[in-house]
């Protein structure tokens, strides 16, 4: 698989099977503001997974791409959106 960051206005969400946080992000983004995320799953493409972590310098999942805007992963999504920014941010993209 070719990691390719998004550049297409919407929201996407890299993750692997049994993670918790990558459940807990997927689950903010639809129930709290009300976004269906694109889901990639990353789950034994350590190939893929190499290639995002030198495009991102994160090592873990999620990450979270806001159009072209990488967040993080959920504790930054979390942040973002307590500091009135996800919001904004969010605006940028069709949900």
């Amino acid at each position: 698989m070719v990691i390719i960051v998004p550049t297409t206005p919407k929201v996407v969400v890299y993750s692997s099977q049994r993670c918790s946080y990558c459940v807990a992000a997927i689950r903010y983004l639809r129930d709290r503001k009300g976004v269906d995320p694109e889901i990639i799953d990353l789950t034994g493409d350590w190939n893929a997974r190499k290639e995002l972590i030198e495009r991102t310098r994160f090592r873990t999942v999620p990450q979270i791409f806001v159009g072209d805007h990488f967040v993080g992963g959920y504790d930054e999504l979390c942040a973002l959106d307590n500091a009135g920014k996800l919001d904004l941010l969010l605006g940028q993209v069709p949900v």
